[in-house]
């Protein structure tokens, strides 16, 4: 490049019309002169801007306090990189500076990448999470769900400062409840064991003493700030609470392990007290719209009620029309049963009549009348035939009866 300069120099001084170069031929040069002045160089810096299009490169920028620079992994050397890229991750990498010609920047074209400062905080962390996940402790059927109107609500936070105060605020105007208040510190020395403890205290209580639902809470910080929320004993306490918890820690932003093993993870504390009760307003209007409605579908069936009455009425006959025919019909089915149990009585005097002269003709006195006699043996067994041994027998007549012998 500084021949190219030193000639175009020469020329102009040689000349009143100077060289013109090309934008192409400047974008060349200074990129020939970058990569022989730096070569491959290591850099520490904030990653920020962390985009990974759909083509597998990976763009970002890497600053510090006063400057920033652009920087490439390209999608080969993704896979070979020790350390995660994440956004807001402090670390050194190591590559080549170039060049852009399109946009007449420099970048660095990155193969190498190590955690430094907080980016090994924030490596601590990611390596934390996965473990913890890796036990269950953020699996969603885990997850416990709030209840609709906590009758006692359980807050675990700093006693003095706005977030208290605001979340008292939000409450009491949305819908007023017991609220139970578990002093903590929300950051540095014993503010770890001060949450787990408060957290297993609540769950300690006896059950008709305990919140329904807990909140844990407190305002936004750096990284380091939140660190007692990243704390390994106040995750396992958060997901093994049989009361469910809402994790208010933070504003939008900021994101902490105790967040993923909440049950409901809300973006600030004053949306944790939003998200704990609802809105009595909302309430009251939805129960005077169901009231409104209730009362227009009876009033509807009321109306239906009476105008299938209506028709009723008007499709049916004169009840007293009814009825006397009803009487006439009940007298004429009573008139001719009356005639066939007459007909069925005189139909049996026949039939007992004719029985009654069957019966008499086998009677054994008929024939006797006619003529004819009986013998019995002295046993008094009828003599049947003229071979009998009987001796002694007696002649029975219509009249009376003769005793004989036979020879």
């Amino acid at each position: 490049m500084t021949d190219l300069f030193s000639a175009a120099l020469s020329a102009e001084a040689a000349s009143s019309t100077p060289e013109v170069l090309s934008v192409s031929q400047v974008s060349f040069h200074l990129k020939r002169m970058v990569e022989q002045e730096f070569g491959r160089v290591s850099i520490q810096g904030e990653i920020s801007s962390l985009k990974q299009p759909g083509s597998g490169h990976v763009y970002f920028n890497l600053k510090d306090s006063e400057s920033v620079i652009n920087a490439v992994v390209w999608r080969s050397s993704v896979p070979k990189l020790r350390a995660p890229l994440s956004e807001g991750a402090e670390v050194v990498v190591r590559g080549k500076i170039t060049t852009y010609a399109p946009r007449s920047n420099y970048q660095i074209i990155i193969d190498q990448v190590e955690i430094a400062g907080q980016g090994a905080l924030m490596q601590l962390l990611e390596e934390r999470k996965q473990k913890l996940a890796a036990e269950g402790l953020f699996d969603e059927e885990c997850k416990q769900p709030l209840p609709l109107l906590p009758r006692k609500i359980g807050i675990i936070t700093s006693p003095t400062g706005a977030v208290i105060e605001d979340m008292l605020h939000r409450i009491q105007a949305r819908c007023p409840r017991d609220i139970m208040l578990w002093p903590v510190l929300v950051q540095g020395m014993g503010a770890e064991a001060q949450i787990t403890a408060a957290i297993q205290g609540f769950n300690a209580l006896p059950v008709a003493e305990r919140p329904d639902v807990l909140i844990v809470a407190r305002g936004g910080g750096s990284l380091e700030d939140l660190m007692a929320f990243n704390e390994e004993s106040v995750v396992r306490a958060v997901a093994a609470s049989a009361i469910p918890v809402i994790s208010g820690v933070g504003h939008e932003p900021d994101v902490t392990l105790v967040d993923f093993a909440a049950d409901v993870r809300a973006p600030t504390p004053s949306a944790a007290a939003e998200l704990a009760v609802p809105m009595r307003a909302d309430w009251l209007y939805t129960l005077q719209e169901k009231e409104r409605r209730m009362g227009q579908i009876m009033a509807q069936r009321v109306a239906n009620q009476r105008e299938k009455i209506g028709w009723l009425q008007r499709a049916l006959p004169d009840p007293r029309l009814l009825l006397s025919q009803a009487r006439l019909k009940t007298e004429d089915q009573a008139e001719r049963l009356q005639r066939a149990m007459m007909l069925h009585r005189r139909t049996q005097q026949e039939r007992v009549a004719h029985m009654a002269q069957l019966l008499a003709s086998y009677a054994p006195d008929g024939p006797l009348k006619r003529g004819f006699t009986y013998l019995v043996d002295q046993d008094g067994q009828p003599v049947r035939s003229a071979t009998t041994q009987a001796r002694a027998v007696t002649i029975h007549f219509h009249d009376g009866k003769r005793d004989a012998d036979l020879r």
